[in-house]
């Protein structure tokens, strides 16, 4: 176990094995002071029962923050935020939102306790702009709009996704927009999954149909492939999810129907809400456990 103590307290961080080689101990500890906290060795320091928020020490070793710069963005004493950090102390929401828009994460993620549960079902009521009872129905300039609003991220959960696909203005605006540096991802089915034939022969249209058309739109988005990542995932698609930013449109499915005939939701993030961190979340972990596309 190696302990990280403050003027204000101490805390533990937990190592899989019970000991520790000098050099393990020496680059945590160097982790440690660029964060602006500082080290105590196992034998010089105690348990002093405070609860650390580590999520928000994981947070800011991974964006390479010290205590003392996001103290400084948030306008805020550094011994508050290192409070935060040790003891686990809440800072009030102004601070929560702040740290957490500058940090790049949702504050209910540093802060899971932080609101009531009527505080996150209206904050995530508020997240939905729109519901549409099927994708057909929806604007054609929709995704458009959508894509050309993204400065970081744009995302795509999808078996097929023909209809973007077959839209040479969307492929050209994707194109645009990764090489301006926005992240482009894009998740298809697997032609050979199970799980695809399965859906194919759910929907009525024959077991190889949805595997054909996955083929087709490889070939129509190997034109990005210098500029975006491109996966392909075996997982079972309980919704198709559209991403730019903050924004999310999410094509539920329904058994035996087409994707085109299944409701769709708009969402934007707002702080608190969980609706679009959890659809968020799904997508990373379908990412995760994908493999890269060989055009």
């Amino acid at each position: 176990m190696v302990i990280v103590s403050s003027r204000s307290g101490i805390s533990c961080w937990r190592t899989e094995n019970a000991t520790q080689s000098q050099d393990e101990i020496t680059t945590r500890r160097d982790m440690f002071k660029t964060s602006g906290l500082r080290w105590s060795s196992p034998r010089t320091s105690l348990w002093a029962g405070e609860m650390a928020n580590e999520r928000l020490r994981a947070a800011l070793l991974e964006k390479g923050v010290s205590i003392a710069e996001l103290a400084e963005a948030i306008e805020v004493d550094p011994k508050t935020v290192e409070r935060w950090i040790t003891q686990g102390r809440q800072p009030y929401r102004r601070h929560r939102f702040a740290t957490a828009s500058f940090l790049g994460v949702d504050e209910t993620y540093l802060w899971p306790q932080a609101l009531s549960r009527e505080q996150v079902i209206a904050a995530s009521e508020s997240e939905v702009v729109t519901i549409y009872p099927h994708r057909w129905i929806m604007p054609r300039d929709t995704w458009g709009r959508l894509f050309s609003e993204a400065t970081q991220n744009i995302d795509i959960l999808v078996y097929v996704g023909m209809f973007l696909a077959e839209d040479a203005g969307i492929i050209r605006l994707l194109k645009d927009k990764a090489a301006a540096g926005v992240r482009l991802r894009v998740l298809l089915g697997d032609p050979e999954s199970p799980v695809v034939i399965q859906r194919s022969a759910d929907e009525g249209i024959g077991e190889q149909a949805i595997a054909a058309k996955i083929r087709n739109v490889m070939a129509l988005y190997a034109p990005l492939s210098e500029v975006g990542e491109f996966r392909m995932h075996g997982t079972v698609l309980y919704n198709s999810i559209y991403r730019a930013d903050d924004q999310v449109l999410v094509n539920t499915h329904v058994y035996g129907e087409l994707a085109a005939n299944a409701p769709v939701l708009h969402l934007r993030r707002v702080a608190g809400g969980d609706m679009v961190t959890t659809y968020l979340s799904s997508f990373e972990k379908v990412w995760a456990g994908a493999r890269p596309i060989q055009f």
